[in-house]
């Protein structure tokens, strides 16, 4: 989902994509991308020049996606709230669970 967010606003060359993920290794954006375009949701293209550069952009199956994740979007922040205070609860079940079985 991210992958496909950064490209919303435009085509986008592998090394932009991995500035804006922070946190992305090479290896797992390369896998992702990969997919997208098995899945028809992103065109990869190579341009050209030295070095050559490979630039993707998001195919209009892939942008068909921007509706629904906007909606998930709004949900998410519409229950931000609801959704940290069952992870702090299941965090602080995890810790009192692990030091009952120390």
């Amino acid at each position: 989902m991210m992958v496909l967010a950064v490209l919303v606003p435009g085509p986008r060359r592998f090394n932009a994509l991995k500035r804006q993920l922070e946190g992305i290794t090479q290896r797992v954006l390369t896998q992702t991308l990969r997919k997208l375009e098995r899945n028809g949701m992103v065109r990869r293209r190579v341009l050209g020049g030295s070095p050559p550069g490979v630039e993707y952009a998001l195919t209009p199956l892939g942008r068909s996606l921007q509706e629904p994740f906007a909606a998930l979007y709004d949900w998410t922040l519409a229950h931000i709230d609801a959704i940290q205070k069952h992870q702090e609860a299941y965090d602080r079940e995890a810790v009192a669970s692990a030091r009952r079985s120390d």
